[in-house]
């Protein structure tokens, strides 16, 4: 963001045109200097909006959790890779209406939804099992876990920190994705 601004005060001084709005805020919601783009969270407070992606999250673990299931795939070795990755679905859900892939760059987010080609699964999951994401993996690949994995998300800290000592000694892998307000 720092870069962001200074370049912006840089080529203003210049008399250069950035394309970027005034507001600081708006700066996230401008794909390129000709279009905008409109959130279906617009009108959400901050803890309106947190709420909704806690849920989204909440929705999201429980459709990985099944669709490994059902598509007999696996997660990623690096368990960090599907816990960003379901965050980035959740907040597409909640901002765009639909889960679109958060892994690859879109000029039009909107057009893409409503395409429905990248939303998750997206078609080359669905027919190929090729998930670019690396959240949905087959057993050949190089960074397939050993099993399937259950996903869990824990709101408090003491949680986090019980469900990580398991992770270590478990049969089976968690990824505990940490939603709590860190003051």
């Amino acid at each position: 963001m720092a870069l962001i601004l200074l370049l912006f005060a840089t080529t203003s001084c210049l008399g250069f045109s950035t394309g970027f709005p005034s507001s600081l805020t708006s700066y996230s919601r401008y794909l390129n200097s000709d279009s905008i783009l409109h959130l279906k969270s617009d009108g959400l407070t901050a803890e309106e909006r947190d709420a909704k992606i806690v849920k989204a999250t909440k929705a999201m673990t429980a459709f990985t959790n099944k669709y490994l299931v059902n598509t007999e795939t696996t997660l990623c070795t690096e368990l960090s890779i599907p816990a960003v990755v379901i965050k980035g679905l959740a907040e597409h859900k909640v901002d765009l209406g639909a889960p679109l892939c958060p892994c690859r760059f879109y000029e039009d987010k909107e057009k893409e939804v409503k395409d429905g080609y990248w939303n998750c699964p997206c078609v080359p999951m669905r027919e190929e099992k090729k998930c670019h994401c690396m959240l949905f993996l087959t057993e050949d690949s190089a960074f397939a876990g050993d099993s399937q994995v259950r996903l869990y998300i824990y709101k408090s800290k003491l949680m986090m920190l019980l469900f990580s000592l398991l992770f270590l000694y478990a049969p089976f892998v968690c990824v505990c994705v940490c939603i709590c307000n860190i003051e």
